[in-house]
């Protein structure tokens, strides 16, 4: 479990050095976006990087790993867009993002602990490919959640699946960097 702490540490270093430097770029530009907005660039994301799998081709000279971490940051933009859900604003202060950044990261965290204990890093065996799969249909279900209004009977909310988006995303940055063929 600690070399999982260690390597998830460094992925979500990588996704958010990213972040804080588009932040730079573009501003918080993405606060005037809907939920459902940003849902549907998460699923085209997760779309291309199953057609890239089931391909191998990429035509537009970007690969895979460059989606799973805009799944990542797309997640956590949507993420505190729940938590800002009363909050108009959109221009954030870079230390307030960052700050707002961490702090889901770290909510994120704490369930990635306690899902893996329960699970026993079952995810280490997983295909890279099974793990993209999951990720759309975690985004099938938030975008039904969304079409219903944010009302379910029995299932979570869109902040679980967001949540479990950005663990199989980092999950799948783990697996590709320690050697194993994203086409699998």
């Amino acid at each position: 479990m600690q070399n999982t702490e260690i390597e998830y540490r460094h992925v979500i270093q990588r996704c958010k050095d990213l972040f804080l430097k588009k932040n730079k770029d573009y501003g918080t530009a993405w606060r005037i976006l809907r939920l459902s907005s940003i849902t549907d660039q998460i699923y085209i994301k997760a779309q291309r990087i199953r057609t890239l799998q089931e391909t191998g081709v990429s035509r537009v000279g970007e690969g895979i790993e460059p989606e799973f971490v805009g799944i990542i940051n797309y997640c956590v933009m949507a993420l505190i867009q729940l938590q800002l859900v009363n909050d108009s604003r959109t221009d954030l202060p870079t230390d307030e993002l960052e700050t707002l950044y961490d702090g889901q990261i770290g909510r994120v965290i704490d369930l990635l602990f306690a899902k893996n204990h329960d699970y026993g890093e079952a995810w280490r065996e997983m295909r890279i490919s099974s793990m993209t799969d999951i990720i759309l249909m975690k985004l099938l279900r938030t975008k039904q959640i969304e079409d219903n209004q944010g009302n379910t009977l029995v299932s979570e909310g869109v902040e679980a699946n967001y949540m479990d988006m950005i663990n199989y995303a980092v999950f799948c940055l783990i697996k590709s960097n320690a050697d194993t063929p994203l086409l699998r």
